[in-house]
């Protein structure tokens, strides 16, 4: 019998990326949670870069959001999807507690 011993709960929000209209996963949950890790690390790992380009260069909390989701989403060689950069986006609002920036809607496939 497999056991699943990880402790990692995934939000709503992320497993909305991968879920169909009925609510049910696309993928495998295994690929889903190491999805979600990659996300929230990264999420976290910017906070830093974001305070300094707020403190240094750029004063619009929007603006460096704008710039992070836009770094992010660039392109086919992005390490992640754009529904991936807007979760990080709105999760790094979240984590520095900015006003969640306007970003455009991804639709599905």
């Amino acid at each position: 019998m497999y056991e699943d011993d990880n402790q990692i709960i995934v939000p709503p929000s992320f497993l909305a990326l991968y879920s169909d209209a009925r609510g049910r996963l696309t993928v495998g949950a295994g690929a889903v949670r190491t999805r979600y890790e990659l996300c929230e690390d990264l999420a976290g790992h910017l906070t830093e870069q974001a305070r300094l380009l707020y403190h240094t260069q750029v004063p619009s909390e929007g603006e460096i959001l704008q710039r992070m989701h836009a770094g992010l989403a660039a392109g086919p060689e992005a390490a992640v999807s754009a529904a991936e950069a807007r979760w990080i986006t709105l999760r790094l609002a979240e984590l520095l507690g900015w006003p969640s920036p306007e970003l455009p809607e991804i639709t599905p496939p």
